[in-house]
């Protein structure tokens, strides 16, 4: 695969991904193509040497793994890790708001968003319908009005003339986007919307809508930028860039050693649901490998032992307009390599060890790396990489692609970190 030919897919994986439940859908397919077998948790699992398979947890969380010739107790498990979630502005249960003849619908916040970004946007929604049948079942489906459907105007500066000085966003009051201008006694509800979405995307038993999950998105196409086409530019570049990458390097693994990827919901909240890093998911999945290969009742601690993981989620690369926000020996360039991110207080789970293993599979597959670390008087992000350490036990590396405008509506990143990065963790998959 060439750089040109990962990030066309790249792109084509963005476009299609407004939401996790959207991700996980393309992630599903992309995997089910290459010869992976979707299992299903409820059911018993029969795990065969050489076997692909994948999992998912409500829809928006997927587990995959390729079984090697040698068991998990003799040569552990490389697994990378990534989220399919990204900072967005979420429908409420009931968002219609009606004033002075516009409907409205209301948001919440969800994740740390830059917020100032989302005005004056074409835009759309997306996400999963839960609804009853004629037939009394409840089922879900995904669904995504596609066409630019909303948008949040801005104040006009004669309205308020210090607004680049002193602008504050009330997420109650200012976000709320404009979809409708009403007639006179018009009535509208989302829930007749979302019913007559279902009908024309084949779903023509859903009689009630009963609950939704939908998150406002940006109509912008994906791009390659810049007068060098150095650059990507796309929303949710954070963290479906990584998603992406790792599930391109498993494919791509050569099956000699058991490889796994685990693509999280609900990191930019603190990861606490049945999909997210503090959840059960990956532990479960790791505990049926393991049964698999009757290796008895301390199998998987066995495993993990000699197992590693790449917690793989973007970097901030320095930007040129705000220098004084890194520390100058810790600003990763866009297109200068993967980054290594290292924090003393663990907000990253990268150690002495785990560097130095992960440098040398970059070393040897020709790929230069970065270090990050923040200023010293700036608190630090996190990963999924110390929640996943904390409840597994397993050595982890944080790494990932250094960006400008992380969780903004439109990020930006450089076109051949992805690529590269994707080289690095196959050569972590087949441990060469």
């Amino acid at each position: 695969m060439s750089s040109a030919s990962f990030n066309a897919g790249l792109l084509e994986f963005l476009g299609s991904s407004p939401t996790p439940f959207h991700a996980v859908a393309c992630l599903e397919a992309e995997l089910a193509a290459s010869g992976f077998a979707k299992l299903d948790e409820a059911d018993n699992w029969t795990l065969i040497p050489a076997g692909k398979y994948f999992v998912t947890r409500n829809g928006s969380a997927l587990v995959a793994f390729r079984l090697g010739s040698r068991h998990g107790c003799e040569s552990g498990i490389h697994l990378a890790g990534a989220h399919t979630d990204s900072p967005c502005l979420k429908l409420k249960p009931v968002p219609e708001i009606t004033s002075n003849g516009y409907l409205q619908l209301g948001v919440e916040v969800y994740g740390g968003a830059l917020l100032n970004p989302w005005f004056d946007r074409d835009l759309s929604f997306a996400g999963k319908v839960s609804f009853l049948t004629a037939a009394g079942e409840v089922k879900s489906a995904l669904v995504d009005l596609v066409e630019p459907v909303a948008s949040i105007p801005s104040l006009a500066i004669h309205l308020d003339r210090e607004v680049n000085n002193l602008r504050c966003i009330n997420a109650q009051q200012h976000l709320p986007p404009v979809v409708l201008q009403l007639g006179e006694n018009e009535k509208f509800t989302l829930d007749d919307l979302l019913l007559q979405q279902l009908h024309r995307t084949g779903h023509e038993e859903a009689v009630t809508v009963l609950a939704h999950e939908l998150c406002l998105y940006d109509t912008q196409k994906p791009a390659i930028t810049g007068l060098r086409q150095q650059f990507i530019a796309s929303a949710r570049l954070d963290n479906l860039l990584s998603c992406y990458l790792i599930c391109q390097s498993l494919k791509q693994s050569n099956g000699e050693f058991h490889s796994l990827v685990v693509c999280n919901d609900h990191e930019e909240v603190g990861s606490a649901s049945t999909s997210g890093a503090q959840g059960p998911f990956l532990e479960d999945v790791l505990r049926r490998i393991a049964a698999a290969e009757n290796n008895g009742p301390d199998g998987m601690e066995r495993m993990v032992r000699k197992s590693l993981m790449l917690s793989v989620d973007n970097a901030h690369g320095i930007h040129p307009n705000y220098a004084d926000k890194h520390d100058a020996r810790h600003g990763p360039l866009l297109n200068g390599g993967p980054v290594i991110k290292i924090n003393a207080n663990q907000r990253y789970a990268s150690n002495s060890e785990s560097v130095a293993i992960f440098k040398a599979y970059c070393e040897k597959a020709g790929i230069k790396t970065q270090a990050f670390a923040m200023r010293s008087d700036l608190a630090c992000g996190s990963t999924i990489g110390p929640l996943t350490a904390a409840r597994i036990g397993i050595m982890t590396v944080d790494v990932g692609v250094p960006t400008f405008a992380m969780h903004s509506i439109r990020e930006l990143a450089g076109t051949e970190d992805g690529f590269d990065l994707s080289k690095a963790t196959t050569a972590f998959y087949n441990r060469v």
